[in-house]
């Protein structure tokens, strides 16, 4: 590979940000032989602290690394991207409803569609990683006119990669032996972690496994409040394990599928499986190296995952009225 990959990063100072770069930057993304160029977002106030990561990039000394562009201007970050990971968003203060979350954000993701759809490479990818962030990527993809919409997705392999550590501990066998472990859904606590297509060292979880009742409660209720978990632990959020994720979703899309493990990617839905059309819902996944995805068809859904998968459907659903406004 010869041409450098530029990513635009936004809240590239967060703590998010700060574990995600040097992970980028090391070939986390496109490889060992793909340089990078890092083109780095973040709110006025915060350039200083931004000024301070450059130097830490510069001091890490990174052989793939070529440039670092710090800008609190979305044109500016996001020319000429191959690739953007929206990264930032407002935090859900003290007493703030979702309804308010999601328009104070909605209006961060307006802007930064239009300015992408605007700058961004002809072939641009979009992974959204701040949240709420189905329905931020929903905003930023209806306000970037000309964009394929399916240049989109948002990330939920945090939740799979949670999933499969989980099941691997249960199971007393590592991580790396649980494949197609499915996130349906919305990136919150209602997702649904499903486990019945999933195997662990080629066998089917739920045998191996052997405990219906932990997969159907402490399994999942494990997964869908481990982010919390995290901040009553550690008095911050899970940065690392997500800056992890959204490295793992963003390679997945330049990595063609292992035929035995599904990606877990948010997409624009087409109704496959029942999910109501138009919402960026989590579905199994298959890539293609080039940055493009396919939903997995023809996989069963006994009865309990239908009425799982129709309780995270329906809160997407009300997301997108919520924001109705800013869908362009």
């Amino acid at each position: 590979m010869s041409t450098v990959k530029r990513v635009a990063i936004t809240g590239a100072a967060g703590q998010i940000g700060y574990s995600l770069l040097p992970l980028i930057a090391n070939g986390g993304i496109f490889g060992k032989d793909q340089k990078v160029a890092l083109q780095l977002l973040e709110v006025t106030p915060v350039l200083q602290a931004l000024n301070g990561v450059r130097m830490e990039l510069e001091d890490c000394a990174f052989p793939l690394l070529t440039e670092i562009v710090c800008s609190d201007d979305p044109k500016v970050a996001f020319k000429n991207a191959d690739l953007c990971l929206l990264v930032g968003s407002k935090p859900r203060g003290p007493g703030m409803e979702r309804k308010d979350l999601l328009q104070d954000n909605g209006k961060i993701f307006i802007g930064q569609g239009r300015a992408i759809a605007e700058v961004a490479g002809p072939d641009v990818r979009v992974v959204v990683v701040g949240n709420p962030c189905n329905t931020n990527c929903l905003i930023a993809m209806k306000n970037a006119k000309g964009v394929p919409a399916d240049r989109f997705t948002a990330m939920t392999r945090l939740d799979q990669n949670r999933a499969k550590a989980q099941l691997a501990l249960k199971s007393k066998q590592h991580w790396s032996d649980v494949k197609n472990v499915i996130i349906w859904g919305n990136h919150s606590n209602t997702q649904y972690p499903d486990w019945h297509h999933a195997t662990i060292g080629g066998q089917p979880a739920a045998k191996v496994i052997g405990d219906d009742p932990w997969l159907q409660g402490a399994f999942m209720k494990t997964v869908q409040e481990r982010g919390k978990a995290i901040i009553e632990a550690r008095g911050k959020s899970s940065a690392l394990s997500a800056a992890q994720a959204a490295c793992d979703h963003a390679r997945s899309l330049y990595t063609v599928t292992q035929k035995d493990d599904s990606v877990a990617l948010c997409v624009l839905s087409d109704g496959s499986y029942g999910t109501p059309e138009g919402i960026i819902s989590g579905f199994p996944c298959t890539t293609d190296g080039k940055g493009n995805w396919k939903i997995v068809q023809g996989l069963a859904m006994n009865d309990f995952s239908k009425q799982k998968a129709a309780i995270t459907w329906k809160e997407l659903c009300d997301e997108r009225e919520m924001v109705k406004d800013l869908l362009g």
